[in-house]
């Protein structure tokens, strides 16, 4: 008996020697193969020692230092072990984003994009954004027609009654800015008054233009921010990522002195 447990021991570290790779099956067991071992705790795995060769549902091949797991129904993943090391399976059903389906469905509907991708945090300043351009697109264009038309309609009047004697003819979009009858008939030729016209009109269709452009900037960058969302979706931003001020001493050389400074280091 414990000849046959010796050969079988003796043939599977044969194995790992010569093919570098071993099926297991995931189950709450321990394997060891050579200087290492495998603990599987359901669809977890932990390493100990200087390497590894194992699998969870396949096959992990082992090279050096690396250390290659593949699942038969997720990514494949690498990893480098020299001390104990936790690999967990990996979930093949994990949202991930389409940067090229959240940009497309944020430019035909503003705020598709960030629902898309999970950002429902951004809805209300995408909704915000946009209707605040919206209200002040309207408000502005609607003021500007009002004084634009009351600009023509003076001028018109004016060239048509230059005696100012038929107030009956006269239009009613000027007048509007009057105070009486009175001030109606001396504003008709008074060029100061025709002047404050005109500036208004062209005050508001300046700041409606301007509120177009800025709700078309908005909407381009709603459409942009939904496309890098996608894109970095999975990106790194764990404390590590970060960077780090460090003394440093710079010893004396044949070419300088020695010296104090700051060391900036980034880790990414």
């Amino acid at each position: 008996m414990l000849l046959t447990v010796y050969l079988f021991l003796t043939g599977v570290t044969s194995t790992i020697c010569a093919q570098d790779t071993i099926p297991v099956t995931p189950a709450d067991t321990i394997v060891t193969a050579g200087d290492s071992i495998i603990h599987f705790e359901g669809d977890a795995m932990i390493f100990a020692g200087d390497s590894v060769i194992s699998a969870l549902d396949s096959t992990l091949l082992h090279h050096k230092d690396s250390v290659f797991v593949s699942f038969s129904d997720s990514a494949i993943t690498a990893i480098s072990t020299k001390e104990e090391i936790a690999v967990v399976k990996k979930d093949a059903t994990s949202f991930k984003p389409n940067p090229k389906t959240a940009y497309l469905v944020a430019a035909i509907f503003p705020g598709f994009g960030q629902f898309y991708n999970r950002q429902y945090w951004k809805l209300p300043i995408v909704y915000g954004g946009l209707m605040g351009c919206a209200y002040a697109v309207t408000w502005n264009n609607k003021t500007y027609q009002d004084y634009k038309t009351a600009y023509f309609d003076i001028m018109a009047d004016a060239k048509a009654d230059p005696k100012g004697e038929d107030p009956d003819s006269w239009h009613q979009s000027w007048q509007d800015y009057t105070t009486s009858d009175a001030d109606a008939a001396a504003k008709l030729h008074n060029t100061t008054f025709q002047n404050t016209l005109k500036n208004r009109k062209d005050y508001f269709r300046r700041y409606r233009d301007l509120s177009i452009i800025i709700g078309v900037g908005l909407y381009l960058i709603f459409i942009a921010d939904a496309y890098v969302d996608a894109q970095m979706f999975d990106f790194d931003v764990s404390p590590d990522l970060s960077f780090r001020l460090t003394p440093e001493f710079r010893p004396e050389t044949l070419a300088n002195s020695h010296s104090f400074g700051v060391n900036i280091c980034m880790t990414f």
